[in-house]
């Protein structure tokens, strides 16, 4: 494939020839690597529904976010390696299991071989609609690619201010690519549109997880979508931080939001007027809902 001679999928452009073995940043070489195909319900309401999502959980990252719930497929690299052609088989098979949607978490490294499995699901059959669940680190260029393709885009919004993108994710620029990626998600797929039983069928969701000690940063977030993106534009505030992996070292972040702060967000979300999304609600055991993987 040649968008893996000279990889350039992501904005860290390495170009690094992925067909000959050779392994950039993300540390993805030619092949695709997934850790778990499962039914999830604890996506948004209207993302699980009562069918539940699809998931496909993609091995590796383009980040290094040291709090990273998933940290053991992201950055250690847990995962089997599957053919495009099985790839669409476990699109198709999650089909048949009644889900609502297709989610691709985590999808960037492999966004031109999942185009290609894309192809064979539909030709196969696939007819629901296929979320991309980014962290937000995109190039505007690979964004285009996927138009036509994907229906739902499910982009993080992670951080405002680049010094601490460059302390918790390792890039120095994820706010102003962030943003480009999501108004070209916007631009194709617009504002989210629901079926009669309230299940996204295409459309922009931006998430904002909300990091303890760190409200400032969310405020700002959240001030941008209200200042820049169309009035109807769905947000989901996330509430679920718990420390894991390098997380537990950093003294502002080695805890969980505190009901004050968590209220804190809620008040000022009002505030903004921001009428459309979810304010997810604060929990006690959110260790459990992360996925055990099957690798």
């Amino acid at each position: 494939m040649k968008e893996l001679e000279s990889c350039k999928i992501c904005p860290h452009k390495c170009r690094v020839n992925r067909e000959a073995g050779q392994i950039g940043r993300c540390r993805c070489d030619d092949k695709i690597k997934i850790a778990l195909a499962s039914i999830h319900y604890y996506e948004e309401p209207s993302i699980s529904g009562k069918n539940g999502s699809g998931t496909v959980f993609f091995s590796n990252c383009n980040l290094n976010c040291i709090y990273c719930q998933n940290y053991e497929i992201s950055q250690l690299g847990k995962g089997k390696v599957v053919t495009i052609e099985e790839l669409a088989d476990i699109f198709i098979k999650q089909q048949e299991k009644g889900v609502n949607n297709i989610n691709l978490v985590t999808p960037t490294m492999y966004a031109y071989q999942i185009i290609e499995a894309i192809k064979i699901a539909k030709r196969n059959g696939l007819n629901i609609p296929i979320l991309y669940n980014t962290n937000g680190y995109e190039r505007v260029e690979t964004i285009k690619a996927l138009e036509g393709y994907i229906d739902v885009y499910l982009p993080d919004l992670k951080y405002y201010s680049n010094l601490l993108s460059k302390k918790y994710s390792n890039v120095d620029n994820y706010f102003e690519v962030a943003t480009n990626a999501i108004k070209e998600m916007y631009k194709q797929v617009g504002t989210a549109q629901f079926n009669e039983d309230g299940i996204i069928q295409k459309g922009v969701i931006i998430r904002h997880l909300v990091l303890p000690n760190h409200l400032q940063n969310s405020k700002h977030i959240l001030k941008w979508i209200k200042e820049n993106m169309p009035e109807n534009t769905y947000v989901s505030v996330m509430a679920q931080y718990f420390p894991t992996y390098k997380a537990k070292e950093d003294k502002d972040i080695n805890r969980k939001l505190t009901k004050k702060e968590y209220e804190e967000i809620e008040n000022y979300l009002y505030t903004l007027q921001l009428e459309k999304g979810y304010m997810q609600e604060l929990g006690e055991h959110e260790e459990e809902y992360v996925p055990k993987w099957d690798v």
